[in-house]
């Protein structure tokens, strides 16, 4: 179950790339301990150069790859409120870019399934373009902190 748990501050993490004004990007991150064990979810939208939205969510024990599929749709949910013209989705997860811009097959039932749930969404956006970023993006950063926020928090609370 998805369960929003931390909101980031608006500001733009160090080192960030200042992206052309009206531009909207979406970073995401999926985090598992254990493979599987227990997941969370995070994404951090940038517009005009600057963190306008954040936020993170516990889905329970899955695999990272599945964690990373719901990064990038609870995103798409989140970025309507920003464009529905284009919008970059940037991700350190090759796996899923990769099957997501169709250059790799999905062969697993559920990963199917989650691929079809983002392609539902972006329908909502006039273009949606997936690119692989390093994890040591400084907005890859900010969302893998939140993942480990919320699972620390999870972690906590039991």
């Amino acid at each position: 179950m998805d369960q929003p748990a931390h909101d980031t501050d608006r500001e733009t993490p160090e080192g960030a790339p200042v992206t052309e004004t009206g531009a909207v990007t979406l970073y995401t991150d999926g985090a598992s301990r254990g493979n599987p064990g227990d997941a969370a979810w995070a994404y951090v939208i940038v517009r005009d150069g600057s963190v306008v939205a954040g936020r993170s969510g516990f889905i329970g024990t899955a695999t990272n790859n599945v964690a990373e599929y719901h990064a990038v749709i609870n995103g798409l949910d989140a970025a309507r409120e920003f464009t529905s013209g284009s919008l970059i989705v940037r991700s350190d997860s090759e796996l899923v870019v990769r099957q997501l811009t169709g250059r790799y097959r999905i062969t697993k039932e559920h990963l199917a399934d989650l691929a079809g749930e983002v392609r539902r969404r972006m329908r909502s956006f006039a273009e949606v373009r997936f690119e692989s970023v390093p994890r040591e993006h400084p907005c890859i950063q900010v969302a893998d902190r939140l993942c480990n926020e919320t699972l620390d928090a999870e972690k906590r609370r039991r």
